[in-house]
């Protein structure tokens, strides 16, 4: 066979497949998408240990209950954690990712706060069980010749595995870990073995508050910068770093979501269980039906895919920062997604 019939006969299979796979009506159930698996793994964990690494502060180490090894994990990743009253809870992985025989998570008691740290801390024992769903990364550690990463309390918990990766890669590294007091503080003597890079502990009994226009100047030029703390420390720091260097990258993580800004009141009706439910301009679409059905949530911020939904009828106001332009035709996020009237979706 010649080259030149062979090229033909290649573009004639070519185009054949392209009508049946691709553009004829019988394309979607021939050629079935397989979207990457943003719900992780569910896995009922042994707690193996408990212990205090701070005050207020706990970690939990979490095991298989036949001893064997677990999904592997990179830097940044987290669980989604259920706990037995039902909350459930997101927690960044702060042990060891090369160590699959077990997971470890450290949590802050929030006296003030919705319930879950304090569930984990009154109740939470060694020899009893969790289930978890992941791990999945939304704060992955990307690559750069240089980092500077700032921690501010329990915030250290998903920098503390991207230090130990960059000091065995070798990689030029800087931490500076903000605090109230050393006591307060988890995880200084782990931090401690890692000499290959720098880390500076500023508590504020000792150094005052911390200042970001202080801090960011460290990095070198074109490094990735890695935050992770409470929102008033984050807020200035990518009009900070564009200032004095352009070129490097923020990389941020929050702890809880973003107050519903912009928001109007609409209504969503719910097709297969024939409810109608009202959202208010300061809740989610997730917060609001969540009061009449149980829906599979993660992140709360639109970048996990958990809570998508198909849309059957109305026109969505996509706040997410997940969907393909395809995907927002018939679908949206609950979490952080809205509407401008009445939305129909198949729940």
């Amino acid at each position: 066979m010649t080259t030149t019939r062979a090229m033909r006969l290649a573009a004639a299979a070519s185009t054949a497949y392209q009508r049946v796979f691709a553009t004829s009506r019988v394309a979607p159930l021939l050629s079935r998408p397989r979207p990457v698996r943003r719900s992780g793994y569910d896995l009922e964990l042994t707690v193996q240990a408990v212990r205090a690494e701070a005050d207020d502060v706990v970690s939990v180490t979490l095991a298989a209950p036949d001893g064997g090894p677990l999904p592997t994990w990179i830097p940044g990743a987290h669980l989604d954690v259920f706990l037995p009253s039902g909350r459930q809870r997101q927690y960044s992985l702060c042990g060891d990712p090369g160590d699959r025989s077990s997971y470890r998570i450290a949590v802050r008691r929030i006296d003030g706060g919705e319930g879950g740290s304090r569930e984990i801390h009154d109740t939470v024992r060694a020899g009893g069980t969790l289930r978890v769903r992941g791990p999945r990364n939304a704060f992955p550690l990307a690559a750069a010749d240089a980092y500077l990463f700032v921690a501010a309390g329990i915030g250290i918990t998903p920098i503390l595995p991207m230090v130990r990766a960059c000091h065995d890669r070798g990689v030029p590294w800087r931490l500076v870990y903000l605090g109230r007091s050393r006591t307060s503080m988890p995880f200084l003597r782990e931090l401690a073995a890692f000499g290959r890079g720098t880390v500076e502990i500023r508590p504020d009994d000792e150094c005052g508050p911390p200042s970001l226009g202080d801090i960011l100047p460290l990095a070198p030029d074109g490094a990735a910068v890695y935050l992770c703390g409470p929102p008033p420390l984050m807020r200035p720091a990518r009009d900070l770093l564009r200032a004095g260097n352009p070129r490097a990258s923020l990389h941020t993580e929050r702890f809880s979501p973003l107050p519903v800004s912009g928001g109007a009141p609409f209504e969503i009706f719910l097709r297969r269980t024939g409810v109608t439910v009202e959202v208010g301009p300061g809740e989610t679409a997730l917060t609001a039906i969540g009061r009449v059905a149980d829906v599979p949530y993660s992140c709360r911020q639109g970048f996990c895919g958990t809570c998508k939904v198909r849309v059957l009828d109305g026109d969505v106001e996509h706040r997410d920062r997940l969907l393909a332009p395809a995907d927002r035709r018939d679908s949206m996020l609950l979490c952080v997604s809205r509407a401008t009237g009445r939305l129909v979706i198949d729940r």
